[in-house]
């Protein structure tokens, strides 16, 4: 079940200005409008945040908006560059969220991501992710996923919430009540609508059909089954003519998951000829089907480094063929490589009969592509800092940082606790380790107790650690049990901590 996202950009022409280099965007503190004609009349087409806020509409003639603010900010509107800045966006969506992404003139994006969302972690955080990306880059966004591109382009634009996300068959009674306008229709088409009396897709979608489309034409219902999944509207996918891409054309089309393998293998080959000759190795490959029905599936793969070795790319990417739906057949299949990277060469270890270092990289590519981004899965590094939390750093499995042996010397426990728990502790004297303490809801005796090893705080983390300090004991309690507890302060001059307790972890 194909599932699309639909980017609405409100305020793109504006966002657009605003992004520019500084002394080329306008001014951010002061109203700003974008003008153009209307035949011979001079009006508003697109308007920032703050000129909304002041009564401008688009629409709204130039001579209107100039007398009621008074210091508004007047561009010409730049529909070309417009354009072109939605490509580039498109671009960046591509190589960072979906193989299938193009721009959605004149304020939108349509991202096909049908087994591609896992990747990201599921829809709600893909969307999530892509209008915090959005907002990061000044630019307003509105999106919506469910399975048509014609259902997405209407809820992004015609209800309010910065996300929609429709579940899996309940599209078409979602947009059944959305108006009229959301169907993507021309002005006369709407119009003539508006004064029969329909304002909303389900009251249009209940009428018999032949009266209505000998009146307004085939484009009425066409749109209607494109919204409610009838009728497939493709996506052409955008290439920049620097991307390397690969194609492979059947004279008949194809369905069976061996030879749409032999395929992929034949189309990895010739990919990475390309890459050797530019000196680069991929980093993401986007594998397209063009199906004889319109429709496109598409597979993405990504890598920890640059590759550009057939075999590993060809088993990653034939690793996926079984979430491709042929259909009817497929008779196009595209590989680009929407991200790469330099690739030099590097020294092999068997020249000399050195042991050759694990490889993590392709196990790690290989549970990256097939189950998302695995957060759990990382190497433990030493880190050259005194304050436990901070000595070991989770790193990606193929990271190359060196450790740092300066806390080898020092007892700590395998396990600590993620953040330090608070307990009540019971001492002889403010600066002595405690005889008794009650953690967890449960009270300890303490037979021994060793320490203290003090660890200052890190000023050039963060200003708050400037002059702090921490006393760390490690306490053993009847029954055996060894505890590594620490108190904040020196356990006298109260601006070195707050002389609270607090337990950080437990020797097995």
């Amino acid at each position: 079940m194909h599932r699309v996202i639909s980017v609405y950009l409100p305020t793109w022409p504006t966002d657009r200005l605003r992004r520019l280099p500084a002394g080329a965007a306008p001014p951010p503190d002061v109203p700003l409008v974008l003008k153009g004609s209307d035949g011979r009349r001079r009006v508003v087409t697109a308007v920032d945040a703050f000129a909304q806020s002041l009564g401008i509409r688009i629409g709204m003639s130039v001579a209107k908006a100039q007398a009621l603010v008074n210091d508004l900010h007047l561009i010409d509107a730049a529909p070309e560059a417009d354009r072109n800045g939605l490509d580039d966006l498109a671009l960046w969506g591509l190589r960072r969220y979906s193989p299938i992404v193009m721009a959605d003139p004149p304020d939108g994006l349509v991202l096909d991501v049908t087994g591609a969302a896992h990747l990201h972690g599921g829809e709600r955080p893909l969307l999530e992710d892509l209008v915090s990306q959005l907002s990061a880059k000044g630019i307003a966004a509105r999106v919506a996923i469910s399975e048509t591109w014609g259902a997405s382009h209407a809820l992004a634009r015609f209800l309010s919430g910065p996300i929609t996300l429709i579940e899996r068959g309940k599209t078409n009674d979602t947009i059944l009540k959305l108006p009229v306008e959301a169907l993507r229709l021309p002005a006369n088409t709407l119009d003539g609508l508006r004064i029969l009396g329909f304002d909303s897709i389900g009251e249009l979608a209940s009428q018999p059909r032949a009266p209505l489309t000998l009146r307004f034409g085939p484009e009425l219902f066409r749109r209607i089954d494109m919204a409610f999944g009838r009728l497939a509207e493709p996506i052409s996918p955008i290439e920049p003519p620097e991307m390397i891409v690969t194609r492979k054309a059947f004279f008949e089309p194809i369905s069976a998951p061996e030879t749409i393998a032999k395929y992929t293998n034949l189309l990895v080959e010739d990919l990475c000829l390309h890459l050797e000759e530019a000196g680069q190795g991929a980093l993401q490959l986007d594998l397209r089907f063009h199906r004889v029905d319109s429709r496109v599936e598409a597979i993405q793969i990504k890598t920890a480094r640059p590759v550009r070795n057939v075999k590993r790319l060809s088993r990653l990417l034939c690793d996926k063929i079984e979430t491709v739906d042929p259909g009817f057949g497929i008779e196009r299949m595209v590989l680009a490589a929407t991200l790469t990277g330099l690739l030099s060469p590097h020294q092999t270890y068997a020249t000399y009969g050195e042991a050759a270092p694990p490889d993590v990289e392709d196990l790690w590519d290989t549970l990256n592509n097939r189950y998302g981004a695995i957060a759990r899965l990382y190497k433990a590094e030493t880190s050259p800092s005194d304050i436990p939390e901070r000595a070991i750093l989770r790193l990606p499995p193929h990271s190359k940082a060196i450790g740092s042996t300066r806390n080898v010397r020092f007892r700590r426990p395998f396990r600590l606790l993620r953040p330090p728990e608070p307990m009540q502790t019971m001492a002889l004297l403010p600066d002595h380790p405690p005889v008794s303490f009650q953690w967890r809801g449960s009270r300890y005796r303490v037979t021994a107790a060793d320490g203290p090893e003090r660890v200052r705080g890190e000023w050039w983390h963060t200003e708050k650690e400037a002059g702090k300090v921490r006393d760390y004991f490690v306490l053993q309690v009847e029954g055996g049990e060894r505890f590594w507890a620490f108190r904040t302060g020196d356990g006298q001059n109260e601006d070195t901590g707050s002389l609270r307790w607090y337990m950080h972890g437990k020797f097995v």
